[in-house]
């Protein structure tokens, strides 16, 4: 029980709340209602199977790199809390979890994982060679309403598939946006080293800007999704409360102030996700 309570750690569980609200936002709409139970059940197991190997793998390939940062030398593998043995395994069983969980969705699930493991896998080395590993971030939790819908529909037909590609687009902008101030914190470890981040390559004024922008395009996206796919009240004021809270987010980061960098980059877009499925679920099944 203490291993599994590391490990929970190890992969900050709370942030499945990151993916969590937009696979469901995808079932939703892709259902236009609810699902089966069932479905449902193996939606979530794939969702907890793929987000927890995914976030173990990038632990488990960065423990050197976490170990050499005074930042993050406390984690559980740079101080051997948890075993590069035991995270594997970890790993093993999460992804055999998400295997199995795609086989009993449909079989368009299962021919198409070798897309999100590739994803899994390379981002955690993006970093060794590119500034862009936050947009490769951004794509790889950006698949989550995609999964969601194709673990609904398991076609892939035109033009409805746009709808799903354009929340992949929403959240990989979001989350490459708050990824990027997440990464001010490492600055100084970043160019000392040669990690490659955003902030690394052009210095934090001009990353806040970069994220700002990212997040400017993905509520643009927010607002236009309804062209798309007709949404009701419900959806824009939960847009409208999104907006704000990215607003409030970059407001109290600047590059003379990163004391609140953890708060804007994860305390509040946690909430993000949740505000808009809350939206999406008002008007998919009440409207």
């Amino acid at each position: 029980m203490g291993k599994i309570k590391y490990l929970s750690e190890m992969v900050i569980f709370r942030h499945t709340l990151f993916a969590l609200p937009f696979v469901f936002i995808g079932v939703l709409l892709a259902q236009e209602g609810l699902p089966s139970l069932s479905k449902i059940i193996w939606i979530l197991l794939a969702l907890l199977g793929a987000r927890n190997g995914a976030n173990a793998i990038n632990r488990l390939i960065d423990s050197e790199i976490d170990k050499s940062n005074p930042r993050t030398a406390n984690r559980h593998i740079p101080n051997g809390i948890l075993q590069k043995w035991e995270v594997l395994l970890f790993i093993i069983v999460c992804f055999v979890g998400f295997i199995y969980s795609a086989y009993r969705l449909n079989p368009l699930c299962l021919n198409l994982l070798p897309i999100p493991m590739f994803l899994f896998i390379i981002y955690s080395f993006t970093k060794r060679f590119t500034w862009l590993c936050h947009f490769v971030l951004g794509a790889t939790v950006g698949g989550a309403p995609m999964g969601g819908w194709l673990a609904i529909t398991g076609t892939i037909v035109f033009p409805e598939i746009i709808v799903p590609f354009i929340l992949w687009v929403i959240v990989g902008l979001w989350v490459a946006g708050f990824d990027i101030i997440y990464g001010t914190l490492d600055y100084e470890f970043d160019t000392q080293y040669g990690i490659h981040s955003i902030p690394a390559r052009f210095g934090i004024a001009t990353a806040l800007k970069i994220s700002a922008f990212c997040h400017l395009l993905a509520v643009i996206l927010l607002y236009l999704l309804p062209l798309f796919y007709p949404m009701g009240g419900a959806y824009y004021i939960a847009v409208i409360i999104v907006t704000a809270l990215l607003v409030y987010e970059h407001k109290i980061v600047s590059p003379d102030n990163l004391n609140n960098v953890k708060i804007a980059s994860y305390s509040i877009n946690e909430l993000v996700g949740t505000v808009v499925f809350i939206g999406v679920f008002i008007d998919v099944i009440f409207y």
